[in-house]
Order: C-alpha cells, then structure tokens, then sequence
C-alpha cells in the first residue's frame, strides 16, 4: 500500500506536468528523492510517461483518425513530416548522449537552475517590449508551419535533455519564437509529444525490461494509466488557459520552485 501511495503521487505529478511547461522529468527527481522511491533506476520516471502519450493520442483522437483516414493527402503528409522533424535532434542527441547526462546532470540542484533559467525565458519573452512579435506570432493553424519553424523548434528542444528545462515548454518557446502563436505553439508541442515520448519510453523499456520484477511492473501499468487520466485534464485546461491567458505565470511559477528546491537542498533535506 505505501509504494502504491508513491505512485498515485509521482503518478499525479508527471500527469499534470508533462504537458504544462514545467518540466515533468524535473518535478519527477524531486519527487522520487522526497518519497525515497525507485523501480530499476528511472524506468518508473519513464515508463509512466506512456500514459501522458495515450493521453495526447485519445484528446486528439478525432484529428489523428481524419489524418489516418487522409494519411495520402500532401497536408497530412507534410504536417507529420514536420513533426518527425522537430523530433529529430532532440532524439538524436538523446540517443547519442542519453545516458551520461542522466548520470552528470540529473539532480534537484541542476532541475533548480533550469527551472529558474525557463522561467526568466518565459517572463522575457512575455513581458519585454522586443518580443511583441513572438508574443502575437502570426502562425495561427499547424497546418500553416513551415519547415524553418519545425526545425526552430526542434533545436529549441534539445534544452529539454538537461533536467528542469522542460520539454514542452523548450518547444513551446521555440514555437513562438519561430512565430507561431501560443496555441499553436502549444498544440504542436502536444503532437510532437507522440514521437518523442513514445520512442522514449520503448526505447528504455527495450533496455530495462528485464531488470523489472512482475510485482514492479504492476505499478508501472498502474502509474502509466493514473498519468494518462491526470495528462488528459492537464491537456484540457492548458490550452483553455493559453486562449485568454499568458505564460507568465508559469514564469514565475519555474523561478518559486526552483528557489525553494535549492534552499531545500541547501538544507540537505534532498539529495
């Protein structure tokens, strides 16, 4: 009952934050340090992900069951062609140098400094004069992203390997800063998840299968389905935020938590 509490909680946080620009896999160090919990290394941190990609799939449902149905038709072509794009270096890069920067950067001083780093980004891009253009970026429609934007956004990702940046929010901001709007930013972002997560998590099941025991991989069916329930809602509300709102608030959101996880560390409170 205690390791199926941990994973209702860490299951709770990777659902609300995977597709809110605050970094799931940042709040998901924190967590599992704080609750002293671990299922072979960090494969519970990505297997639960695949919830988040069910989610994405299932709230688009309707769009990727027209697409599939048009999957001849050049939009749909081009449309998927960019997203592969996009994925590309932050995949490739992953793949490539995946393993020694779990092991040099993932920790809660490194996810504080780029929690804090994202949310300056955020403020800057929101609230500086210069960035008036990125903030109403003309880009209203995907089906109205250029390839230069795609690959804008693709390098902007790769940020996200570094623990605390955030992938959604490292493609979000390079989607504006490309000059999509906030919800295309943002919806394009939540597309882009397909690719990456979902190649994430079977590439490190492929790797980490076996080490799992059954009763273990119990709680990872588990925390994958309670992360897709709490994804789903987080995917709702996200872009029903952005239609009146701006990011600021998770700008100063990233900077809180990244201050309060150095003093907590600081204190030796996390390791």
């Amino acid at each position: 009952m205690d390791n199926i509490a941990k994973v209702l909680i860490l299951s709770l946080i990777e659902g609300i934050t995977e597709f809110l620009p605050v970094s799931s896999t940042g709040h998901l160090i924190i967590g599992t340090a704080a609750l002293d919990f671990a299922i072979a290394g960090t494969v519970f941190e990505i297997f639960i992900q695949v919830g988040a990609v069910v989610a994405v799939i299932f709230y688009y449902r309707k769009t990727l069951l027209k697409q599939a149905e048009q999957a001849a038709h050049p939009a749909t072509r081009r449309f998927w062609l960019l997203i592969l794009l996009a994925a590309v270096p932050a995949a490739g890069l992953g793949f490539l140098f995946g393993e020694p920067m779990q092991a040099l950067l993932f920790s809660p001083v490194v996810v504080a400094i780029s929690l804090i780093v994202g949310g300056i980004a955020f403020l800057l891009v929101e609230q500086l004069s210069p960035f008036h253009k990125v903030r109403h970026g003309k880009t209203a429609r995907m089906t109205d992203i250029t390839l230069a934007q795609a690959l804008t956004v693709g390098l902007v990702q790769v940020l996200a390997l570094i623990p605390g940046m955030s992938r959604s929010g490292s493609s979000i901001i390079g989607g504006m800063l490309a000059g999509m709007n906030r919800q295309t930013a943002t919806e394009f972002s939540f597309f882009l998840a397909i690719p990456v997560l979902g190649g994430a998590t079977v590439y490190k099941l492929m790797i980490s299968l076996d080490a799992l025991r059954p009763d273990e991989l119990m709680l990872l069916l588990l925390g994958a389905a309670l992360s897709g329930l709490f994804a789903w809602f987080a995917i709702d509300w996200l872009l029903t935020f952005i239609s009146g709102s701006s990011f600021v608030v998770f700008g100063y959101y990233r900077i809180a938590a990244g201050l309060v996880i150095l003093a907590l560390a600081a204190s030796g409170l996390i390791l």
